[in-house]
């Protein structure tokens, strides 16, 4: 029997006014291996509640083998995370990408980068995170014609991420429930701008801009009251010149610098104005996407 283990990035999402278009691959990994067997499904590795055939990478492996008018056939998945769940990192993209990849890289690479992301997109319905988890870097991505169209972008080399992860999570659905259904022109001339200006301080390495540039109004006001201390912390974040988001949907908070001590000039003083534990994971930019690391 063949089998695959697929290493997908964690991602992060709209870095401020780029909602639902820009993204970016970060140092943190989820391993999923597939094992064709020859009947049944079985799925190790993850919380029992996730081990039925509506898990995510098996979902994706399906659509994978329908599209190319493929039997599913039976298969082992076993899933080795290290991205939090439902922490706004991308961990239900990196699910869909793995079972896109492992499917596709069974049944002889048959598909593109390209068509596994339309597939992929058709069921997660934004491809902020799985442009990025697919081809890494910076990515800006739009939907024409309900196909996906991504462009990488340049990064200055001395970014450094920095991860503040709560120790409670925070469901798309909910995130997304508090979002107004329509918006004022201004607000959205206000990101429209600010957005063009964040892809081009990443590019310059200019601090000073990419901290102006992030804020938004298409999303992170609605949010923050779902983090407790969110306003606490991003003022605490701004003294030190770091440019501050959301991390996709949150709750995790993400910090952007050119300062290496970042993390060291936080750590007692976060601690001090909150009441949730945050985890802080210093994160640099994944440059490759989703790669094969072991086939048989």
């Amino acid at each position: 029997m063949k089998r695959v283990t697929v290493r997908v990035p964690a991602t992060t999402a709209n870095l401020g006014p780029g909602f639902d278009a820009f993204g970016c691959a970060l140092s943190l990994y989820t391993d999923v291996t597939f094992e064709e067997t020859e009947c049944g499904l079985e799925i190790t590795g993850c919380d029992e509640a996730f081990t039925g055939p509506d898990n995510l990478a098996y979902t994706a492996y399906c659509a994978v083998l329908a599209s190319l008018n493929e039997e599913v056939r039976g298969v082992k998945i076993h899933i080795d995370a290290h991205i939090p769940v439902c922490r706004g990192l991308g961990s239900s993209a990196a699910l869909l990408v793995a079972g896109a990849m492992g499917a596709n890289v069974l049944r002889g690479n048959k598909l593109s980068t390209q068509g596994l992301l339309n597939i992929t997109n058709a069921m997660e319905g934004h491809p902020d995170n799985l442009a990025p988890a697919f081809y890494g870097g910076l990515t800006a991505s739009m939907v024409d014609n309900g196909l996906p169209v991504t462009v990488n972008f340049p990064l200055h080399p001395d970014w450094e991420f920095l991860a503040l992860i709560p120790d409670f999570d925070l469901p798309t659905t909910l995130a997304r429930s508090v979002l107004p259904t329509e918006l004022p022109r201004a607000d959205a001339i206000y990101n429209i701008s600010h957005g063009a200006m964040v892809l081009k301080a990443l590019e310059l390495g200019d601090e000073k801009l990419l901290r102006t540039a992030m804020q938004d109004r298409l999303h992170q006001n609605y949010r923050k009251s779902l983090i407790k201390d969110y306003d606490k912390i991003e003022a605490l974040v701004r003294t030190t010149g770091a440019a501050f988001c959301l991390s996709g949907a949150g709750p995790t908070l993400l910090c952007i610098t050119l300062d290496e001590r970042l993390e060291e000039k936080l750590a007692k003083k976060l601690d001090a104005i909150t009441e949730a534990n945050w985890q802080m994971l210093p994160l640099h930019v994944e440059f490759q996407g989703a790669r094969v690391i072991s086939e048989e």
